[in-house]
Parts: structure tokens; C-alpha cells; sequence
């Protein structure tokens, strides 16, 4: 062979090779021919008329994501920043479509999120768009759904993946939620007092009962012991009333006795000496000898009235 043969069978090798071309899995290659669109090559190996076809371009058959930040104002005038995130991605049936009919499909996305959240966000209160934002991802992907797959591009799914407030009105937000943890706070530790207060009196109350019931139970068994003092005494031949002088004197001495055992008492007993208690047994025989005199006297009194009244009904009734 000459050198021109080689030349011929070179340039034929690469004009073959030239042909051939590749497209990666998950996208799709674009064929014009002139100018004019041929066909959609899939993933593989394929081959192409050198020179007069040419690849046009590639399309991405993933899930793409499109984050877009809208600032709206809600129905109780608070601007807002939302972050809406659109996972979309080119229908292999309709690649034709996703290349030829939009250059910038985010752009076109961009605009109807605009376009819808502008249109949901202000009807919504500001605490309703926190409460009801998977309500406004579903009005974006409903409303892109609908335009997008005239062009060849199919929604998956919409999500409002932030919320962002004005810095003045987080700080309003966060000290309404302070000041209502705080009534919260305030009512268990009044309903906590109240119990408190309400057991604490039941527990007085039922130290007083008894304390009462000792008191009680104290005295009968005082007045027990004196009376059988007094009758034992009355057996050897002491009669009452120096029986109890006598054991009003052992008690006197007894309580004299009590308070000098004890080094930080403060307790006195007046009149202390050994005849007080001999006067107090007086004193006490007197009151009750003159309260008995009084009664008797009474008593008689009323019987002389009623026995007047007698006579003068007799003679109504005659």
C-alpha cells in the first residue's frame, strides 16, 4: 500500500470513531441533524452520522433540587422569609419537551413558588403558617405540577424547609411563650400552696383534737387520783375538807419542787409560801359555800313567787 492509502484509511478511522458516542447512566443525549431534531439517545453506546448529526445536548435524568427563599407578608402584617425546597426531575417520554421548550427551567420553578406562596402565605396568620406550612408545600407542588409537565418536567415534591421571622418579632414570639410557661408556673405553685396550706391546717386540727382529747383524758384521771385520795384519807379519820387542804399543800410543794429541777425555768409561783395553799383551799370552800347560800336563796324566791301565782289563777278559772 502507498502512503495515500494509509492517509485514506486513517482519516476513515477517525471519521468512524468521530461517530461514536457515549451517554452516562441516568441521563439522555439530544441528536440534530442540520439543526433539526433527530432522536433522544438513552444511556449506551451509540453511533451518529459524522458531521451531519451532531449531539445537541444532554439532559439529567436524576431528581434535582431547587431551594428557593420568598419573602411574603402573612395576614397580621408580618414579613416572613420562607425557604421552599422543589425536588423535580425531566420525564424520560418527554425530553423532548424538557430541552427544547425552556433554556431555564429553575427560573420558570422560581417564579410560580413566587407566585403561589405570595398568593397562600398572606391569607394565613402568622402562627397559622408555622402550624399549616405542609398546606403551602402542597399548593407549590400542586400549582408546579400542573405547569411543569406541560414542559416535560414532573414535581416530586415540594417542602417549606424554614420558616424566618423578623428578629423583632422571634423576640415578641419568645417572650409571649416565656411569659405563658411562666402563668403556668405561677398556677401549679399556687394549686402546690394551697394543698400545703389546706394539710397543714388539717394537721392542726388534728393536733388540737389531741392535744384536747389529752388534756381531757389528763384531768379525769386527776380528778380520779383526788378522789381517791380524798377517800382514803376519809378511812383513817381525816375528814374532807383537811384532806384536800392536805393534798392541795403536797401539790404546792410538788410544783416548787418541778421548778427547781429545772435551770432555764422561768416560772414563778405566786403566793409560794407554806401557807398559800391552806389559803386556797379557803378561798375556794368560801366561793363555794357562798355560790350554794345564793342558789338556795334563789331557789326559795322563786318558789314563793309561783306559789303567790297559785291562788290568783284559781279564781280566773272559778
Amino acid at each position: 500500500m502507498d502512503l495515500i492509502s494509509y492517509i485514506i484509511i486513517f482519516f476513515a478511522v477517525i471519521l468512524v470513531l468521530s461517530g461514536l458516542f457515549m451517554v452516562k447512566q441516568q441521563s439522555v443525549g439530544v441528536i440534530e441533524r442540520f439543526g433539526r431534531f433527530v432522536a433522544v439517545r438513552p444511556a449506551g453506546l451509540h453511533i451518529k452520522i459524522p458531521i451531519i448529526d451532531r449531539i445537541a445536548g444532554r439532559l439529567s435524568l436524576r431528581i434535582l433540587q431547587l431551594d428557593v427563599i420568598v419573602e411574603t407578608k402573612t395576614k397580621d402584617d408580618v414579613f416572613v422569609k420562607l425557604k421552599v425546597s422543589v425536588q423535580y426531575r425531566v420525564i424520560p417520554e418527554k425530553a423532548y419537551d424538557a430541552f427544547y421548550k425552556l433554556d431555564y427551567p429553575q427560573d420558570q420553578i422560581t417564579s410560580y413558588v413566587f407566585d403561589v406562596v405570595r398568593a397562600v402565605v398572606p391569607k394565613m396568620k402568622l402562627d397559622d403558617v408555622f402550624e399549616k406550612k405542609d398546606d403551602i408545600a402542597n399548593a407549590v407542588k400542586g400549582e408546579l405540577n400542573d405547569a411543569m409537565i406541560n414542559y416535560g418536567y414532573d414535581i416530586i415534591k415540594a417542602l417549606v424547609t424554614d420558616i424566618d421571622p423578623a428578629a423583632e418579632v422571634k423576640t415578641a414570639m419568645n417572650r409571649i411563650n416565656a411569659a405563658e410557661r411562666e402563668k403556668v408556673a405561677a398556677q401549679y405553685e399556687g394549686d402546690a400552696a394551697r394543698i400545703l396550706i389546706v394539710e397543714k391546717a388539717k394537721a392542726e386540727a388534728e393536733s388540737k383534737r389531741l392535744q384536747g382529747q389529752g388534756i381531757a383524758d389528763q384531768r379525769r384521771e386527776i380528778a380520779r387520783g383526788l378522789e381517791e385520795s380524798v377517800d382514803m384519807l376519809n378511812g383513817v379519820g381525816i375528814n374532807s375538807q383537811e384532806a384536800s387542804a392536805l393534798i392541795v399543800v403536797t401539790q404546792h410543794y410538788d410544783t416548787l419542787q418541778s421548778i427547781g429541777e429545772e435551770t432555764n425555768s422561768n416560772l414563778i409561783l405566786l403566793p409560794n409560801s407554806p401557807q398559800a395553799g391552806s389559803d386556797m383551799l379557803n378561798n375556794m370552800v368560801a366561793s363555794f359555800t357562798a355560790s350554794n347560800q345564793i342558789g338556795e336563796a334563789m331557789k326559795k324566791q322563786n318558789e314563793k313567787k309561783q306559789g303567790a301565782k297559785k291562788p290568783g289563777t284559781r279564781n280566773t278559772k272559778s
